[in-house]
């Protein structure tokens, strides 16, 4: 059954990171001590603040690391509670508790990755130091990583109330299905903003950036979540779940392509930092990199 229908390289040092105010804005210059300017991709500056700590595959003193690790285990949940034949020998209550548990893991590395973009942001734009209740809507990264967590607090109320036991169609409608429903939209929403930021546009090829294949895979998987989710509509008035094989499908494909994102993260935290030219301050443009 349905996930839904279950109810029944480091930054330079100097003085300040400037955001490149480009609506949306997908770059930051970075003004060293000696006054050159170095523009990198905001992806990049987010993810490389500090050198990468630990190897590759562990490095549990690493935010990066973290990230990683939880949206794989959530992922790799998802893609099992989807898997045929696996509420049979669980049992319904065992599968949506399969999927409760990884959309924790969701929310958790979401989370993780919202505070990476708040702690990412240059001190103009957040001059108190917040580390959550922030708003930086000129911040392409914010929207993408707010959004993703919402959308993973929407799975959580949608996984969680579909373990309740005896839900009326009408309530499986409303607070399971449209959950789910609402939490899938906010993935493709939040996966088109992260694909976009990783290649300044819409179209772009390059199969040599892991972040291009990160961001690929996610919005792949969540086109998948969301046919998941329209597949997977429960009918008010009856209770039935409209395609039921279908929605289970569309979740154990969009669930191992966040798995492959996820896995991919781990290089992309330790890659080396690519060679930037660099112009001085004053000079007309600074050097762009991905």
């Amino acid at each position: 059954m349905s996930r839904a229908g279950r109810a029944t390289p480091p930054t330079a040092r100097g003085r300040t990171a400037r955001r490149h105010h480009r609506a949306p804005a997908t770059f930051v210059d970075h003004v060293r001590e000696d006054s050159t300017v170095v523009r990198r991709g905001s992806r990049r500056h987010r993810k490389h603040q500090q050198p990468a700590a630990g190897s590759t595959w562990w490095a549990p003193a690493a935010r990066g690391w973290w990230i990683a690790v939880l949206f794989a285990v959530g992922s790799l949940l998802f893609a099992v509670g989807s898997v045929p034949g696996y509420a049979d020998a669980v049992g319904t209550r065992g599968d949506t508790v399969t999927y409760f548990v990884g959309s924790l893991f969701f929310t958790s590395a979401s989370f993780l990755c919202y505070r990476e973009t708040v702690d990412a942001a240059p001190p103009a734009q957040n001059p108190h130091h917040r580390r959550f209740f922030t708003y930086q809507p000129h911040r392409i990264d914010w929207w993408a990583t707010a959004v993703q967590l919402v959308g993973t607090v929407y799975f959580n109320v949608s996984t969680g109330l579909a373990m309740a036991d005896n839900l009326s169609a009408e309530a499986a409608h409303q607070h399971v299905w449209r959950p789910d429903a609402i939490g899938s939209v906010c993935f493709l929403v939040a996966s088109a903003l992260a694909w976009y930021e990783a290649c300044h546009g819409w179209l772009a090829w390059r199969p040599r950036s892991w972040a291009w294949w990160i961001t690929l895979a996610n919005l792949i998987g969540s086109v998948a979540f969301g046919v998941s989710a329209v597949a997977g509509y429960i009918d008010p008035v009856t209770g039935q779940v409209h395609n039921v094989d279908r929605a289970d499908t569309q979740t154990l494909i969009g669930a191992l392509c966040f798995l492959v994102g996820a896995v991919l993260l781990l290089p992309e935290r330790t890659e080396e930092a690519r060679h930037r030219p660099t112009i001085p301050r004053s000079g007309p443009q600074a050097a762009a990199g991905p």
